[in-house]
């Protein structure tokens, strides 16, 4: 008996369907208007697939040789601008096999053999977020270089520490920029890790059972340059540990930038007069002709709340879902994008504003003179004339009060009237009261004095190879 060719759905996967897709759902379901930008790790994924079902004797090797030149074609034609991504066909998976399939006929009907799109995507995104790791590493080494030039720049400068944005102990300009430069030398250890992670196939797993075809997933693995292949298939199929992992590295390293921002932006003012961000990352007002606004910054902090905000769609995204590939995973991709974008840019203009930033030295010295910032350094005075640190502790903040009510600083008041808060200080008292004294007297490992700094400085260059 003859069976009669049913008017049903022209879907790729439509066999079972009667009807067409209504043309809302298309518009609703569709993702190739972001996914597009996945291409080059589809056709390079495709490649490797292919070649391992010939090497298999899944297809032949005449039909991988029309597979790998019609991706080649598709390939070229995507990069010159030629290539028509269609809605209807929902994803780039789709629309670059359809395009396979009208080019070299049925041979491009059988790449699709021993995977699934849920392999796929999972594949393709792995590739995409490798390189995004490789990206972002390199960035994050082009602003701790950044920080280790201004920190030998500045060697020896000082400027007030502050807690509580109070000012609280002296410190060098270049022990603060290299406090950055540590920061974001965490972040590139987490990116470099979170690659780790990423870089294991799950091409082969395909839906979430595996395949009952004779493929060898290890080939595809690496020729791809990943380190090995996922080891559960349903695992592999509902897994978005990596982005997860990825966005949430990106949004340490974007608080980082929030915070530098911050620092910049009070730098910057009138109140503190501290740094000079150049013109060139500066912009002015449309109504007030004096005024000089440190956007970039600004626009800095202000991302940090948009990646916050993928890395929380992100984690809510899965909360809920059973194992293995649920629908909803289509959502995870605009938010990663959207987290490379916003990232990567941030990082590599900071790096060349910090490139042009001066510091005002004569003001940050200045800023040492007041505040009491060595008051500490006089009751780690009296813990070596033996008096008890919390005793110390007194004695100095009785000193501060006095102070406060005269009208002065510390250095200023004379040994008589130092010596009625204790008589275990000395005429040395002064030398551990001047902000250099306090500032080179902390030698221990980490500190801020200068022999300290210098070797930071030295083997922070020695690591950037400077």
């Amino acid at each position: 008996m003859t069976q009669q060719k049913k008017e049903g759905s022209d879907k790729l996967w439509g066999g079972r369907f009667a009807e067409g897709t209504a043309a809302s759902v298309e518009a609703f379901t569709a993702s190739i208007h972001y996914d597009s930008r996945l291409y080059k790790y589809d056709i390079a994924g495709s490649k490797a697939h292919a070649a391992m079902l010939a090497d298999s004797g899944i297809i032949a090797v005449d039909e991988l040789k029309l597979i790998v030149e019609g991706l080649s074609s598709i390939e070229k034609d995507i990069e010159e601008g030629n290539f028509e991504f269609r809605r209807e066909l929902e994803d780039i998976h789709m629309n670059i096999e359809k395009a396979l399939v009208d080019r070299i006929g049925p041979a491009g009907a059988k790449l699709h053999s021993a995977r699934s799109r849920n392999d796929q995507i999972a594949l393709d995104f792995k590739m995409y977020l490798r390189d995004q790791c490789d990206i972002l590493a390199d960035l994050l080494q082009s602003i701790r270089r950044a920080f280790v030039l201004l920190a030998r720049k500045y060697l020896g400068q000082v400027m007030p520490g502050y807690t509580h944005l109070q000012r609280a102990q002296p410190v060098q300009i270049a022990h603060h920029m290299l406090a950055y430069y540590e920061m974001f030398g965490r972040d590139r250890e987490r990116i470099l890790d979170c690659r780790k992670r990423i870089n294991l196939s799950p091409l082969g797993c395909a839906a979430m059972a595996g395949t009952g075809l004779p493929i060898n997933r290890e080939q595809v693995a690496e020729a791809l340059g990943f380190d090995g292949v996922t080891a559960n298939s349903m695992d592999t199929s509902g897994d978005r540990d990596y982005a997860i992992e990825f966005v949430s590295t990106c949004t340490m390293i974007q608080l980082h930038l929030s915070r530098l921002s911050e620092e910049l932006v009070l730098w910057s003012s009138s109140e503190f007069n501290f740094v000079e961000i150049s013109d060139k990352f500066c912009t002015g007002s449309s109504i007030m002709p004096q005024k000089k606004n440190p956007d970039i910054p600004e626009l800095i902090r202000g991302k940090s709340g948009r990646v916050t905000g993928s890395l929380m769609s992100l984690i809510t995204l899965v909360k809920g879902l059973p194992l293995t590939y649920n629908r909803d995973l289509q959502e995870d991709k605009e938010p990663v994008f959207d987290t490379v974008d916003t990232v990567t840019a941030s990082v590599a203009i900071m790096a060349e504003l910090l490139e042009n930033l001066k510091f005002r030295t004569d003001n940050m010295v200045e800023a040492t003179r007041t505040g009491f910032i060595t008051a500490t350094d006089l009751a780690d005075y009296l813990v070596m004339k033996n008096v008890p640190f919390r005793e110390a502790h007194g004695i100095v903040g009785g000193a501060v009060a006095y102070c406060l009510d005269k009208g002065c600083e510390l250095y200023d008041l004379s040994i008589e009237e130092m010596k009625q808060f204790s008589e275990a200080i000395e005429e040395d008292v002064f030398a551990v009261l001047s902000v250099e004294g306090s500032v080179n007297s902390r030698v221990s490992t980490g500190g801020t004095g200068l022999s300290r700094v210098e070797e930071a400085v030295v083997n922070a260059e020695k690591q950037m190879g400077i």
